[in-house]
């Protein structure tokens, strides 16, 4: 008699694949990387198979965005995705992980209006994300956020900042525009980094940064990764939505992103081409996604 969970419907994942050869990737396990110099590799991801599919790609990390309003809800920006939308998301990758005995570390976003009013509301949604299967959480913006930051660290739960282009304020922010231009915006933006790092951050995403400032601000933070996307290679690691980087959104490529599909005959292909271009350096290319 066969095996009833041997063939499942509708392509869904498999049972659990044999105990991984990689070890479960975790904090120590980042810093670690930091220190040796190889570059952290981080993609978006928002249901069960694709989380599976980059496991399977070596993707050290997967980031349950907020971006799933844009990509997955067609709404026009992330200001409109909820918490309750947001904790979905989470368990739904964070099956995907167990169901395949998976090892990325997994981020997910506290939504715009989930952290602003209070430190203690920050920490109620939080734990909202935690309980759905996060291991860190990931908020936007500096200065009256770094309180927040320590809030939430002191109490337990790992928290990566971001910075530069923050999509849940793109209204404030005059539009999808490089952020850190010029000496005050530069010297602004360094300041907060670094008080996010005092506070605890060990993670943060430079957004549409000029790759310059990006480089010196990685190296002026020894506790905090820093992940760029449109930052340039100088950060230490890179993230890309997972639907740029398959050439399958609904508009056009921001300048920043490159299709690794191109010549891909796989997804998960083009997820392992995308790994092993952060891990050598060809991806980001200076002249070609930064400034």
């Amino acid at each position: 008699m066969s095996n009833p969970t041997s063939a499942t419907p509708y392509g869904t994942l498999p049972t659990a694949s044999p105990l991984p050869a990689r070890k479960p990737v975790s904090l120590p396990r980042l810093a670690e990387m930091r220190e040796r110099g190889e570059k952290i590799t981080m993609l978006t991801a928002y249901d069960a198979t694709f989380a599976a599919v980059a496991d399977a790609a070596g993707v050290e990390c997967l980031l349950v965005g907020d971006s799933l309003g844009m990509v997955c809800q067609g709404l026009a920006s992330t200001s409109g995705v909820t918490l309750e939308t947001m904790a979905y998301h989470v368990e739904s990758v964070a099956r995907g992980l167990r169901r395949v005995q998976g090892t990325a570390w997994l981020l997910g976003d506290l939504p715009f209006g989930s952290y602003h009013e209070s430190k203690e509301q920050a920490m109620r949604s939080a734990a909202a994300l935690v309980h759905a299967g996060a291991h860190m959480v990931k908020l936007e913006g500096g200065g009256w956020t770094a309180e927040t930051v320590r809030f939430l660290v002191e109490r337990g739960i790992p928290v990566c900042a971001h910075l530069g282009l923050t999509p849940q304020t793109v209204h404030a922010l005059g539009g999808y525009r490089v952020q850190g231009r010029g000496d005050q915006a530069a010297l602004t933006l360094k300041r907060h980094a670094l008080e996010l790092q005092d506070a605890g951050a060990t993670m943060l995403v430079l957004e549409m940064v000029p790759a310059a400032l990006a480089t010196e601000i990685t190296q002026q933070l020894p506790h905090c990764h820093t992940i760029g996307i449109g930052a340039g290679k100088g950060t230490a690691g890179q993230v890309l939505v997972m639907h740029d980087m398959l050439g399958v959104n609904l508009g056009k490529n921001p300048k920043f992103v490159r299709n690794f599909m191109d010549g891909a005959g796989s997804v998960r292909e083009a997820m392992s081409n995308y790994v092993r271009a952060v891990k050598d350096g060809s991806f980001p290319d200076d002249s070609l996604h930064a400034w």
